[in-house]
């Protein structure tokens, strides 16, 4: 009956929707289409393949035992990666109330005890008191059972279930750009940390090496060759280049802070791994990106931005639900005696009832309409937010590939650069000593071998953090998360130890959600 009273104010349309959805009204979830280019800007460079990269554990492929101790650590130590793991917890949680909403919502068991006395005075007991003594005192024991149970006709409890899968895969695939963003952060800093130490090693020759020309410029003032002004010149050149150790050891010690942060332990706890120094990882011959379209299911956060627009599309039919008339069955048993051990003897104080029970938010005043329309646009939001995040990971990856290639170009350029600076010195100090060119042709000499050599070492380091970046933007380094181990279901203060869960793979333990696929609009099918 509830049926064909809901069709003829609804018209067939509403029920072909609601037939073909599955028995759920609200619209079904449909892939947007996805703004993403076709080939990199820079798919001709020599150096750039556009073959399937292998990105799991990409780390390795610098070829540094070091780095990859500390990634692993990363993953098992870094406090927001077990933050974010047990938000998945929290999210299987909050699914499995969602279904349990498919069964019996409400279940009651009830038991009450009274003893009561009878007034004297109250008829039918003040007339045949006397001759029929009736018992002023009695007892009064009842328990029972009560239960209601809403009927799931037009899905809303379905279309729940199916928003807080979505929200579940959502928080897997948060974990695993989270994973992403720290195994980066860790490699960058470890080239930072490697690049700082040979920048120190360089700025400590240099103090030797002008030492040396003080040695030299004092040797020439003494034997009356020179002016004075020479050995001022070398002394303050020399304490210049001493006051860049200071700085340089000052970014060291805060990288390395920045890396014990990073795999939650206190300062100084990586010294003993870190403190001999050794130059930056070499980055691989060439680099392999695949094709644009890879970024769509490989980003984690594009990936975060489809399973949420999935979620928001499952709230609307949640939504649309409160228009139709609800259904539950109701049902109720209670048992009564005057004496407990008769409680449960016979039939006689039995008691029961069970039957239907229909509502229907008819005068709701525009509010269903509303909470509908708002539930649509949010989902409008989301989709716009996936659109952005597919855009956004486009951009920086490109951003990261020019960054890598140019910065290849100006590393090449700088090796000329100090090769040229290094001769040149080398020759200035012999027509120096030689008494052919004064000491401010030596000092222009030395400044510039400061300088270009500083700067290719600095260059290197940023070639491998560039490297990093681009790895980092194809969303490469959570494949190799343990799919076959699950987040535990106790709380730690329910254990006699602290559980730290490991990340799980994206699917559901009972009806796996469908895996995200290029979105284009979600609508009404």
């Amino acid at each position: 009956m509830a049926v064909v009273v809901v069709v003829a104010v609804s018209g067939c349309a509403s029920l072909r929707r609601w037939w073909h959805n599955g028995w759920k009204v609200g619209p079904e979830y449909c892939p947007p289409e996805a703004p993403v280019a076709e080939t990199w800007l820079d798919r001709n460079a020599p150096s750039l393949r556009t073959a399937e990269p292998d990105l799991w554990q990409w780390w390795t492929q610098l070829g540094d035992p070091v780095l990859d101790q500390l990634v692993q650590r990363v993953r098992e130590q870094n406090i927001p990666l077990q933050i974010a793991a047990w938000r998945i917890a929290e999210a299987r949680a909050l699914r499995g109330i969602a279904a349990g909403n498919l069964f019996p919502q409400k279940q009651q068991a009830l038991a009450a005890y009274s003893r009561n006395r009878a007034s004297e005075n109250a008829y039918p007991f003040n007339i045949f008191l006397d001759a029929f003594p009736f018992p002023l005192y009695y007892n009064n024991w009842i328990a029972g059972f009560d239960m209601a149970w809403e009927l799931d006709l037009w899905g809303k409890v379905r279309r729940g279930i199916e928003a807080a899968d979505a929200s579940w895969q959502a928080s897997i695939v948060d974990y695993n750009a989270l994973l992403v963003s720290m195994q980066a952060e860790v490699a960058a800093a470890y080239v930072q940390l490697r690049t700082l130490q040979e920048r120190l090693a360089l700025a400590r020759k240099h103090v030797e090496l002008q030492q040396e020309t003080l040695r030299l410029a004092r040797d020439r003032f003494a034997a009356g060759v020179v002016s004075e002004i020479d050995v001022r010149q070398a002394s303050a050149e020399l304490a210049v280049l001493e006051s860049a150790i200071p700085t340089l050891e000052e970014a060291r010690r805060k990288v390395e802070n920045a890396l014990c942060f990073l795999l939650g332990s206190p300062p100084g706890s990586l010294r003993e791994l870190l403190e001999q120094p050794a130059p930056p990882p070499t980055p691989p011959p060439e680099l392999v990106v695949g094709i644009p379209a890879d970024l769509l299911r490989r980003r984690p956060d594009v990936q975060k931005a489809e399973w949420l627009a999935r979620a928001q599309c499952a709230r609307i039919g949640v939504a649309e639900a409160d228009f139709y008339p609800q259904l539950a069955i109701t049902g109720a048993i209670s048992v009564q005696a005057e004496e407990f051990a008769n409680l449960f003897d016979g039939i006689h104080g039995v008691a029961g009832s069970i039957g239907p029970a229909f509502q229907w938010k008819i005068l709701h005043y525009g509010r269903l309409k509303n909470a509908v329309r708002a539930q649509e646009a949010r989902l409008q939001q989301a989709l716009y937010n996936y659109q952005n995040a597919v855009l956004a990971a486009n951009r920086e990856a490109e951003d990261a590939i020019v960054a890598y290639l140019r910065e290849q170009q100006r590393m090449r350029s700088l090796q000329q650069a100090v090769h040229e600076a290094e001769r040149a010195l080398q020759l200035g100090l012999k027509l120096y000593q030689a008494g052919v060119i004064d000491y401010q042709r030596v000092l222009d000499a030395l400044r510039a071998v400061v300088a270009q050599q500083d700067a290719l070492a600095d260059s290197r380091g940023k070639v491998v953090l560039n490297l990093i970046a681009v790895y980092k933007a194809l969303g490469g380094g959570w494949e190799n998360a343990h799919s076959e181990e699950s987040v535990p279901e106790s709380s730690p203060s329910q254990e006699s130890e602290r559980l730290w869960p490991e990340p799980v793979a994206p699917q559901t333990e009972t009806e796996p959600a469908p895996a995200p696929v290029p979105l284009a609009r979600a609508k009404a099918s």
